[in-house]
């Protein structure tokens, strides 16, 4: 084929198989966590994000950069987040920001989905990869990082 903008149909269906794969194994873990401890992938992921990059807490600006959401959409899922008390909101002093703070029954809800995720994750992904499989996708992603 001499159009390189058009992709065969060996080179569609693997990047089928691709994305279908990580949809599977990203759906089952999640459907576990959620299952196991009721948060859901937005929960997880900004309580996650909270104690990993920020101790604890993040400006609501970097959190939503560091989860690829837009300002109005991680806004909406504090709220819910901040009614079930997992989070908090506090504005600086400093300037207009706001600092998104986890509580403590964020943290235990956090501390009880850590090991859900860790088993579902070896389950679904790890379990099924040989040593060359794991060094391949580190090949892969090392490659495929944006520049």
């Amino acid at each position: 084929m001499d159009n390189m903008s058009e992709l065969n149909e060996d080179e569609m269906q693997i990047w089928n198989m691709w994305k279908g794969s990580f949809k599977r194994i990203f759906g089952r873990v999640v459907k576990e966590m959620s299952e196991h401890t009721g948060l859901s992938e937005g929960d997880f992921g900004v309580l996650d994000r909270l104690v990993q990059f920020g101790d604890g807490k993040l400006r609501q600006q970097e959190l939503a950069d560091s989860m690829d959401w837009d300002k109005s959409r991680l806004s909406h899922h504090l709220t819910r987040m901040e009614k079930r008390g997992l989070v908090q909101r506090k504005p600086l002093d400093t300037d207009r920001g706001v600092q998104i703070i986890i509580t403590s029954a964020g943290r235990s809800a956090l501390e009880a989905a850590l090991p859900v995720v860790s088993k579902a994750i070896r389950r679904h992904f790890l379990s099924q990869l040989t040593d060359q499989d794991m060094e391949s996708i580190a090949s892969l992603a090392e490659r495929t990082k944006a520049p």
